[in-house]
C-alpha cells in the first residue's frame, strides 16, 4: 500500500496522520515549520494552538460540545490530548497549549506508519493527498491550490487574543469565577468594572490607534473572531451583552458588576491567562495603554500581544463533495479551516472525516458520507453543498436537520437533537465495521 501524503502538522493534518495510520496506511506528514513560520504561529510545534487555548463548551447540548462528543467515539487523537491536557474553565474544555502539543507528538512519533517530513512542500503531489495546511498556508502552496482549483482563493482576517502573565495582575481587584457557578469556582479570573471605567474604557477602545489592514480592507472578518474594537464600534452596549457580559457572575459581595472581563488560565501551572473575546489588531502600545484601563490590568505584563492575520479558505460548497474530495480530482482531499470550517474543533473534526476517506481510497473502498443528523454530517454538508454565499462557520444547530418535538419538550430540544446524533452515528459506525477497524 502506498503512503497517503497529509500536507500540514496542524490539528487537522495532525487529525487525519493519525486516523490514516490506525487504518494501516503508511503516511508522510510534511509541517513547513520551524524552517518557515507564518504570521501567526510562535513555535514549531505540531498541533500548536494559535488564537486561544479554548475547545469552547462542553455540554453536548451546545453543538460544538456534540461535536467533541462525536470525535470522541470516533477515537480522535485531538480529542484524547484535550481531555489529556485540561485545565479548569468552567464549562468549557481549555487545555494547556504546551502539553496539548507535545502529547500529540508524542503519540505521532511514536507510531511506525508516520513520518515527520519538516520543510515546505512547494508542489501538490500525485497520489492520494490530504491538504491541510490551515488558512495560513504558504504563498507557493496557495498559488498551487489556485491553479488547481481554478478560482481565486477566498480571504477572511483573524485575531490573537493577548495572554497576560498572572504575577503581573493585581489579584486584590478581581475575583475568581466561573459563570453561573459551573466548573470548580476558580476556573477564571474577572475583572469587575463599575458605569465610570466602562464608559472610559469604551472611549478609549474606540479611539486607539489600530494596526492598518493594508490591501485587505475590503476582506471579511469572520464573526466569531471580532477584534474587541470592531465590536465596541458597533455600539456602547455591544461589547456588555459579549465578552464582557456580567450576567452570571456575582463579586464577593454578592453584587453584579457593570461589566466585566475574563480572564482564562491558559496552562497548567496557571501562570499564564488570556483575555477571554479580545481578539485585536490595536498597536502593541495601544494595547498596553487601554488594556491597562481594565482593573486590575494596570501594571499587566503580557507574554503574547493581541495580532492579526489573514486567514484563507476554498469555495468549498463548489469543488469538494460530502467525503471532501475535490470533485474533479478525487484522490485530492481538503481539511480544517481551508475548507471554510472554523475553530479548532471544527478543523479537527475535518480532518478526522478526510483522514478517514483518504484511508478508504488508499484501501480501494468508497468514501463516506457521515449522517447529516450528526455534528460532523451537519458541518461536511455545509462545506459540500452549494447554497448562498459562503463563509467561514462554526457548528451550529441551525445546520442540523430539524426535530420534531412536543410543545412541552421545548426546552430539551437540543439534548434531543443531540440524543438524535448520537443515536445515528453509533448505527453509522455498526454500518460500516471495515472503516472503523
Amino acid at each position: 500500500m502506498s503512503a497517503v501524503t497529509v500536507i500540514g502538522g496542524g490539528l487537522a493534518g495532525c487529525e487525519s496522520a493519525y486516523q490514516l495510520a490506525k487504518r494501516g496506511v503508511p503516511v508522510s506528514l510534511y509541517e513547513m515549520r520551524p524552517q518557515k513560520m507564518t504570521p501567526a504561529h510562535t513555535t514549531g510545534n505540531l498541533a500548536e494552538l494559535v488564537c486561544s487555548n479554548s475547545l469552547r463548551a462542553s455540554s453536548v447540548e451546545n453543538a460544538v460540545g456534540l461535536l467533541k462528543e462525536e470525535m470522541r467515539r470516533l477515537d480522535s487523537l485531538i480529542m484524547r490530548a484535550a481531555d489529556a491536557t485540561r485545565v479548569p474553565a468552567g464549562g468549557a474544555l481549555a487545555c494547556d497549549r504546551e502539553a496539548f502539543s507535545l502529547y500529540i507528538e508524542n503519540v505521532l512519533a511514536a507510531e511506525p506508519l508516520v513520518t515527520l517530513k519538516r520543510g515546505e512542500v512547494m508542489d501538490i503531489p500525485k497520489g492520494i493527498t490530504v491538504i491541510a495546511a490551515g488558512p495560513l498556508a504558504s504563498a507557493s502552496l496557495m498559488g498551487q491550490i489556485g491553479d488547481l482549483v481554478g478560482s481565486k482563493a477566498l480571504f477572511f482576517h483573524d485575531a490573537i487574543a493577548p495572554l497576560i502573565f498572572a504575577d503581573s495582575i493585581e489579584m486584590g481587584k478581581t475575583f475568581f469565577a466561573s459563570r453561573y457557578d459551573k466548573g470548580e469556582g476558580d476556573d477564571y479570573l474577572n475583572c469587575p468594572l463599575d458605569k465610570d471605567e466602562y464608559l472610559r474604557f469604551y472611549e478609549e477602545l474606540i479611539l486607539a490607534e489600530r494596526h492598518p489592514l493594508h490591501n485587505f480592507e475590503n476582506e471579511k472578518i469572520f464573526e466569531g473572531c471580532m477584534p474587541i474594537e470592531a465590536m465596541a464600534r458597533r455600539g456602547l452596549d455591544t461589547m456588555r451583552f459579549g465578552p464582557l457580559k456580567p450576567v452570571g457572575l456575582k463579586k464577593p459581595d454578592g453584587t453584579e458588576a457593570y461589566a466585566v472581563v475574563q480572564l482564562r488560565r491558559d496552562n497548567a501551572a496557571a501562570s499564564l491567562y488570556n483575555m477571554v473575546g479580545f481578539q485585536t489588531r490595536l498597536t502593541y502600545g495601544e494595547q498596553k495603554r487601554v488594556f491597562g484601563l481594565i482593573p486590575g490590568l494596570e501594571q499587566a505584563e503580557f507574554a503574547r500581544m493581541g495580532t492579526m492575520h489573514r486567514n484563507s479558505y476554498i469555495n468549498s460548497p463548489r469543488l469538494l463533495g460530502a467525503d471532501l474530495a475535490l470533485k474533479s480530482r478525487p484522490e485530492l482531499f481538503f481539511a480544517g479551516q481551508i475548507t471554510g470550517v472554523e475553530g479548532y474543533v471544527e478543523s479537527a473534526a475535518a480532518g478526522l472525516a478526510a483522514g478517514i476517506n483518504a484511508a478508504e481510497r488508499a484501501r480501494e473502498r468508497q468514501p463516506l458520507v457521515f449522517p447529516e443528523q450528526t455534528a460532523l454530517g451537519s458541518l461536511l454538508r455545509y462545506i459540500s453543498v452549494p447554497g448562498g454565499a459562503f463563509q467561514p462557520m462554526n457548528v451550529n444547530f441551525g445546520l442540523f436537520p430539524p426535530i420534531k418535538f412536543e410543545k412541552s419538550q421545548r426546552k430539551q430540544k437540543n439534548f434531543l437533537l443531540a440524543q438524535r446524533a448520537l443515536d445515528n452515528l453509533h448505527g453509522f459506525i455498526e454500518q460500516n465495521p471495515q472503516a472503523f477497524k
